[in-house]
């Protein structure tokens, strides 16, 4: 029988505690970071422009939306692209590896309208 979605979990009988999976929790610090989850969602549906990812995460400055940028970069979730002209303009894409992440979050996505709702 399946447990109930408010049924507690017992203490593991044996004291030994499944320990969390290292990539697991890797990969949610990053994505947990301030911001992070916010930009890879925005950056979901189609790559956008610096201004416009900002515009679309409000509350964001320029500068952490930069190092966000370059941390997600640096972990191949996001690709950066610069396009001539004067100024160069400079837009973001989620990589493979990054849309590799757009069904989890729109899982997380439909479990918070539901968490919110109540």
């Amino acid at each position: 029988m399946q447990p109930s979605s408010h049924a507690t979990r017992e203490p593991h009988a044996h004291g030994n505690p499944a320990r969390v999976c290292p990539d697991f929790h890797a990969a949610i610090e990053l994505i947990g970071r301030r911001w992070a989850g916010a930009i890879l969602w925005s950056l979901s549906e189609e790559p956008l422009y610096f201004a416009d990812l900002a515009a679309a995460v409000p509350g964001i400055s320029d500068r952490l939306l930069s190092t966000r940028l370059r941390e997600l970069e640096a972990e191949g979730l996001v690709e950066r692209s610069v396009h001539p002209g004067a100024p160069a303009r400079v837009s973001y894409a989620l990589t493979p590896k990054g849309e590799a992440l757009k069904p989890a979050l729109q899982e997380l996505q439909e479990w918070a309208r539901g968490w919110k709702e109540g």
